[in-house]
């Protein structure tokens, strides 16, 4: 009787650890495919959902519009005017996607969507390569991908998500290339990969994709004192980087010898130094102020990831955390001492911040000391339910819906703050256990989704003049010319597919294209403007700001018709 437990012991041990292991895998694969699922939902099905925007995402959109239809895939062009303010990789990546898909805001949004989905990718085999950890690697991924602005950006038509990948597999290859035998096959091969995508970042946005990259790789070596590598590991990559960036600028000089002039001088140094030269000018705390709500809700984590890692760090990633401080300290002081700022310019350092957080929290989970996880979930769940409450309960809730312009837009953004302040809770009784932190990277999700279907009515009838603007196509032939004031003529030539709108007025951001124009006479002055109208009668329009037309009317000829878009949004006018 008493040998058959016994016996039954051996067997019973392996059926445990069985069942043991089963029970360990669901957390790595629930990371894995919630990460995908969140991608799917977050960064692909909304692409549709609201109208492009003014002035970067139609910007975005018409610029490659204009290469396809002109065939001209070497000099970037804006209403048929020389536009010279990034080189051209980001256009041509949006000229596929609307040659693929047409001219329509899933095609004009995809490639910026697919770039930032690539670069959770790279988040995660950089993660993955150094801790062996795929949940770490999925969690890296997760955080990078549900951080309160990446989304925003990443499912918009802009240039910076491109960017983001390219320097994120740039410093990624460099990264892995350092940790490799000195003079390997593999540390070469991944010094020409870094030197590949540094190249692609370069033809996307410019010199400041080679300063981000220096900038990150030598204060990292030099706090590694690894000397000697900074020349010995920098030839290999700025060779590359050469070759991929070189037949592309040597076609723009040739055929526009303006181009390299005008876009180091005034899109670089200006911008950087001059307050007068700089687009949006900011004061340099202007980042410092923005961040933690930038990085909502991970920002939270923040105190528990530093104390995690100093309480119990990861041997292993004691060079990726290193690397990731280069990679956020050194560019965040070069952004903020900028003149010109956007909140989409910091894209870039997003990856850095998933990588360190994600670290911190596995370090946290080791400690065995909870409590600034914990505390960090439930501050979110409180900060997510007060904005809930205070957006249906607050006095001014009534003008809010005026705001929304329909009740249920307030609703649906209310419901979604509730539902990510109640999964934040729920995450707070476990952080930071690797189920909570995924609960945390699904809190946000409604709330995002809820920023692209349910935005206010104020802010499409400023942003987003294409339904407008839709309405009169029909009344834009071929033969009709279309005047328009600078602010509004990229959404003149999306909506009526013309590259050959006159300015009244004011050049705007195509003074360069203007003072380049051969054939003169685009921009035409208030009274050039009317006595185009009276040659031309019935046969021009006008799209421009109402405030702007009503400063106009006056000395203008007396229109056929008036549609306004609101207040603020467009003024539609025939003549």
């Amino acid at each position: 009787m008493s040998s058959a437990p016994a016996r039954a012991m051996p067997a019973a041990a392996p059926e445990a650890g069985v069942r043991a292991a089963a029970s360990a895998r669901p957390w790595w694969r629930s990371l894995e495919v919630a990460t995908a699922g969140l991608f799917v939902v977050l960064y692909l099905l909304p692409l549709g959902w609201r109208p492009l925007f003014v002035p970067d995402e139609i910007r975005y959109a018409e610029i490659p519009r204009e290469m396809l239809a002109s065939g001209d895939w070497v000099v970037p062009r804006l209403d048929g005017l020389r536009y010279f303010e990034k080189p051209a990789l980001g256009y041509w990546l949006n000229a596929l996607s609307i040659a693929a898909f047409g001219e329509n805001r899933f095609a004009v949004r995809l490639p910026a969507a697919l770039a930032t989905g690539l670069t959770a990718l790279v988040i995660a085999w950089l993660v993955a390569a150094r801790t062996r950890d795929r949940r770490l690697a999925a969690l890296a991924a997760l955080a990078f991908l549900s951080c309160l602005a990446v989304a925003p950006i990443g499912t918009s038509a802009i240039l910076d998500p491109f960017l983001c990948l390219f320097l994120t597999a740039t410093l990624a290859c460099f990264f892995e290339a350092s940790a490799s035998p000195p003079a390997s096959r593999r540390e070469r091969t991944l010094l020409v990969l870094a030197g590949v995508a540094c190249g692609l970042a370069f033809l996307t946005k410019g010199f400041l994709a080679v300063a981000i990259a220096a900038l990150v790789a030598a204060p990292y070596l030099v706090w590694q004192r690894r000397w000697r590598d900074l020349f010995r590991m920098a030839w290999a990559p700025a060779a590359a980087a050469l070759l991929v960036a070189l037949p592309w600028s040597l076609l723009i000089h040739w055929r526009e010898s303006g181009f390299w002039s005008y876009f180091f001088w005034h899109e670089h140094v200006q911008r950087f130094l001059s307050a007068r030269g700089a687009q949006h000018p900011e004061p340099w705390w202007f980042y410092l102020q923005a961040a933690p709500g930038l990085l909502l809700p991970w920002s939270l984590f923040i105190p528990a990831a530093a104390i995690g890692w100093r309480r119990a760090p990861l041997p292993e990633a004691r060079d990726l955390f290193r690397f990731s401080l280069c990679w956020v300290v050194p560019p965040f002081v070069l952004f903020s001492a900028s003149t010109g700022k956007l909140l989409t310019y910091v894209l870039p350092l997003f990856p850095a911040f998933a990588i360190l957080v994600s670290l911190g929290l596995a370090c946290c989970a080791r400690s065995e000391r909870p409590r600034a996880a914990r505390a960090g979930a439930a501050a979110g769940a409180a900060l997510f339910a007060v904005g809930a409450i205070a957006l249906v309960a607050a006095p001014s809730s009534a003008e809010r819906v005026v705001l929304f312009g329909s009740a249920w837009k307030l609703v649906a953004m209310a419901a979604a703050l509730g539902l990510a302040a109640a999964l934040l809770a729920v995450a707070a009784r476990r952080a930071p256990r690797m189920d909570a932190l995924l609960v945390v990277g699904l809190a946000p999700v409604a709330l995002l989704l809820a920023l692209q279907g349910a935005l206010p009515e104020r802010v499409l009838e400023v942003k987003a003049p294409g339904g407008f603007l839709a309405r009169h196509r029909s009344e834009v032939t071929p033969e009709t010319i279309v005047l328009s004031s600078s602010d509004t003529v990229r959404a003149a030539c999306w909506t009526f597919r013309r590259d050959d709108v006159f300015l009244v007025e004011s050049a705007g951001e195509l003074a360069y294209g203007i003072a380049n124009d051969e054939s003169g006479g685009r921009l035409l002055d208030l009274g050039a403007a009317a006595r185009l109208i009276e040659r031309h009668r019935g046969h021009v329009v006008l799209v421009a700001r109402p405030s702007k037309y009503d400063y106009w009317r006056p000395l203008l000829p007396p229109p056929v018709s008036e549609d306004r878009q609101g207040s603020g949004g467009y003024v539609f006018v025939r003549y």
